[in-house]
């Protein structure tokens, strides 16, 4: 197996064999994320492809049981290399149950309904898909190059496929000016996408990143981390989707939860209240390992 530059994959994908079929990130604009800035987007030949898989089945074939296809959107790809993807990889990997990747509103949109159902035939059973927020400015502000109805729409295709989706939000992204609207927006888009499974993470303030200039001009003020955990109840007790996983098990937050939406909400709150309060102990800094 042969691996580009720096390798990401979500927490829920740790035992995942992990298969770099692209490089970088198509749209690549996000003003928090530099995940991918010393990274040109390409697409991998289907040959070199193809090869890391026949690697991967020597070394390991009989344990596998999960793929996660990277780079930041590999939904991008063209049709001809999914099929050859995943045919290979079910060929490979005969204990294979699940084969995932990140998403975009805006690639998803660019599929067929037609060739989602054929992915999801051919094995690809789970999308990973980061609005970030649900309040268009917010949007804006941080270049999604999509917003709300974008991804609405985008996860409608996706149910129409019967491809689950994980959706990810963003602690703080609308910054303190708009932290109201971001969370209430965000609670209204998570019910509107309805995913299987829910994340929200915490922003943090990468060096390099547009939105750091933006700090350091004093045009983005994160917000305090009482105020995000006043956001993470408002997406809690708001968003109703019909049966989500919800966890917010990432390394950046200070409050590690899981549980399931809407059934758990108000244990969910409680905590949240427990920790506000402080008779819940937030992970300091250096535990949230960043």
């Amino acid at each position: 197996m042969r691996y580009e530059g720096t390798i990401y994959r979500p927490p829920s994908e740790a035992s995942a064999y992990i298969l770099q079929a692209t490089i970088g990130c198509s749209w690549n604009h996000c003003t928090y994320c530099d995940m991918y800035r010393a990274k040109r987007f390409r697409i991998r030949d289907i040959p070199a492809i193809l090869n890391d898989i026949r690697a991967a089945k020597r070394a390991f074939g009989d344990h596998v049981a999960k793929v996660f296809v990277a780079d930041g959107d590999a939904l991008a790809m063209d049709m001809a290399h999914w099929k050859a993807i995943l045919t290979a990889c079910h060929d490979a990997f005969p204990r294979l149950r699940r084969l995932s990747a990140y998403a975009t509103a805006m690639n998803l949109r660019n599929k067929s309904i037609d060739d989602l159902r054929r992915l999801r035939e051919l094995g690809l059973s789970l999308l990973y898909i980061g609005p970030e927020t649900g309040d268009d400015v917010t949007f804006k502000r941080l270049a999604k190059g999509a917003n709300f109805q974008d991804h609405v729409d985008a996860a409608k295709r996706a149910h129409q496929a019967d491809i689950a989706l994980s959706a990810i939000f963003l602690l703080g992204a609308g910054g303190t000016e708009r932290s109201h609207e971001h969370a209430a927006g965000s609670a209204k888009l998570i019910t509107a996408m309805d995913p299987k499974f829910l994340s929200l993470l915490t922003l943090t303030i990468l060096p390099a990143t547009p939105i750091a200039r933006l700090q350091m001009q004093g045009r983005f003020e994160l917000p305090s981390v009482a105020e995000m955990l006043k956001e993470l109840r408002t997406i809690v007790l708001s968003a109703q989707p019909t049966k989500a996983v919800f966890r917010t098990n990432h390394a950046s937050n200070y409050l590690p939860l899981y549980g399931q939406l809407p059934r758990d909400r108000e244990r969910i709150a409680a905590v949240v209240d427990q920790a506000l309060s402080g008779q819940v102990a937030l992970r300091a800094d250096w535990e949230r390992a960043l």
